[in-house]
């Protein structure tokens, strides 16, 4: 697979406190890749330089080739990245097909204007719906969020995430708070999505890493433990110790 992002020597500190240390990692392009660690061990900071949301302290952050690592998020989803959080952002008082409509018309660089055309306006709206049948929300298009399950808001975070149709997708904790059900969902769902987006993925849940991961990375305070496959991941000795042999 061709290579997608590349991070060399990512290092991030709050004062004393290192949170990513000097770390490498590759993601191919089309690739499942998961990330796992212990908590605290810089998953999210990782995730949050890539995304935009925290600056790098040094270090680069390769995408397609070109340093993004310091943009602003608006710009890096510009470039093709895109990412759900941990704890969702979504508009409770509207719709689903709205919320994923706002999302479009928001890629598509389209502010609100009152008398764009008919054309124009059902061109979101289609797009909308085409995002909502593969994520499994075709049949809750007129729901407000506020009545959706947990479960699925998450689905439709992911949503609004391939509306900036990226070729990146970030993916923090996708089944945090998930019942074993809306977990196999997920599963699902994440696994149904097309081999043009890659993905990197915190998952603490090792069911959800096992089931969906090509290559795993394994952080460790805030360092770089061990990268490899599912197998490799499984099979070695210091991963096993420091977090797999901990009920996971």
């Amino acid at each position: 697979m061709t290579e997608l992002l590349r991070t060399e020597k990512l290092n991030r500190a709050f004062g004393s406190l290192v949170v990513t240390r000097d770390v490498d990692l590759e993601v191919r392009a089309g690739e499942r890749h998961a990330l796992i660690g212990p908590n605290g061990a810089g998953k999210t900071s990782f995730v949050n330089q890539l995304g935009g949301q925290l600056k790098p302290s040094s270090g680069r952050i390769l995408f397609r080739g070109e340093d993004i690592a310091g943009l602003q998020p608006q710009e890096i989803c510009r470039r093709g990245i895109a990412r759900t959080f941990q704890k969702n952002n979504l508009f409770r008082g509207l719709s689903v097909r709205e919320n994923v409509r706002l999302a479009v018309q928001a890629q598509r660089g389209t502010p609100y204007q009152a008398f764009r055309s008919t054309r124009a306006d059902r061109a979101l709206w289609d797009r909308a719906d085409e995002l909502l049948a593969q994520i499994g929300l075709r049949g809750d298009l007129e729901r407000r969020v506020s009545a959706l399950s947990y479960g699925e808001q998450r689905q439709l975070e992911i949503a609004i995430a391939l509306a900036a149709e990226p070729s990146l997708l970030l993916l923090d904790e996708p089944t945090s708070g998930m019942s074993p059900a809306e977990t196999d969902a997920m599963i699902d769902l994440v696994r149904g999505l097309p081999r043009s987006i890659a993905l990197l993925m915190i998952e603490h849940d090792m069911k959800v890493v096992f089931s969906l991961a090509d290559r795993i990375t394994v952080l460790y305070y805030g360092e770089v433990l061990a990268t490899g496959t599912p197998q490799e991941i499984q099979n070695s000795t210091r991963v096993r110790e420091v977090y797999l042999g901990e009920g996971h």
